[in-house]
């Protein structure tokens, strides 16, 4: 066989800064990340972006040399992505901190509400069905983390796990010290109005959770092929008849169903900024998937049917 020749390059400088000989037609990129740690053992596989070009995207791992638009002497650039984190850690730190810091004021630990006898316990029901509801919610990010998501990208920066911890435990605290707070009023319209969230929390639960079921499953075998995902017998996942990433679709409804329940403005106002960052993120997911599948159904929307 013809053996390659592949050159790294750094992606500013461009400088050269190795020349790896006689490397198989059918070596993939991750191959060629190891042969590169090798040389330099502090840029570790996952800290490294190799592209075709330096302004262009990264390679997969799996992309194999022969079949990239190449000659036999390879020019590839590296770019140094920081020192990184396994997402399954990052989604254990993010999910475990609102769960304890929610704890701390359903407790009415004296540091937040003061030592008053009157601020120990709440009259209203709802405080404590929404400590049950909020708690629920983060157990079961934190069982799937551990036993349902596969992840195609393994890890992501470590610099950025301090602006999502910000946001998750920031707002877990805004919102449990004013759900928790003794002046709380309860909802308007009393059992109805919490009845009816308190279905529609746990109906969007079971959504959320089957439909990451769902995606899983697409990956049973350790692929990391991406496919179409597309509704099983389970009636959960039927939303996907509709929407591209109905897994969003049932998290925001997750939050607008708390916010009818506690009837809280820092409720709505998280559940907005949920609504617009799922929205980002399912507008990108659907653009992939039509960009990457010829026959992927034209009709889904990528968060609210018909409309978004």
């Amino acid at each position: 066989f013809v053996s390659y020749q592949v050159e790294i390059l750094d992606w500013e400088t461009k400088k050269q800064l190795c020349f790896l000989d006689k490397v198989e037609p059918n070596a993939t990129i991750k191959e060629i990340r190891l042969m590169f740690h090798k040389l330099y053992p502090r840029w570790y596989p996952a800290r490294q972006s190799i592209k075709l070009d330096p302004k262009g995207k990264s390679l997969r791992d799996e992309e194999i040399l022969q079949y990239l638009p190449v000659g036999t002497t390879a020019t590839l650039y590296f770019k140094d992505l920081g020192p990184q984190i396994g997402w399954t850690t990052v989604f254990l730190i993010e999910y475990t901190g609102p769960l304890f810091i929610y704890f701390l004021f359903y407790f009415r630990m004296t540091l937040v509400y003061g030592l008053d006898e009157r601020l120990t316990s709440s009259p209203h029901p709802v405080v404590n069905l929404a400590c049950i509801c909020h708690s629920f919610h983060y157990i079961k990010r934190l069982i799937e983390t551990v036993f349902v998501h596969r992840f195609s990208r393994g890890t992501m920066p470590l610099r950025k796990i301090v602006k999502n911890c910000l946001y998750y435990w920031g707002f877990a605290a805004w919102l449990a010290y004013y759900i928790n707070h003794p002046l709380y009023t309860p909802p308007s319209y009393g059992k109805k109005q919490i009845n009816f969230a308190v279905i529609m929390f746990l109906l969007c639960e079971a959504g959320n959770f089957s439909i990451h079921v769902a995606l899983s499953d697409l990956r049973r075998n350790g692929s990391k092929t991406r496919k179409i995902p597309y509704p099983t017998k389970n009636p959960f996942t039927w939303l996907f008849f509709f929407v591209s990433c109905p897994n969003y679709t049932y998290e925001v409804g997750t939050w607008i169903s708390f916010t009818i329940m506690t009837q809280c403005v820092p409720v709505g106002l998280f559940t907005l900024l949920c609504f617009i960052q799922m929205t980002i993120w399912a507008k990108d997911k659907h653009c992939t998937y039509l960009r990457e599948f010829k026959d992927y159904p034209s009709h889904r929307m990528p968060i609210i049917p018909f409309l978004l």
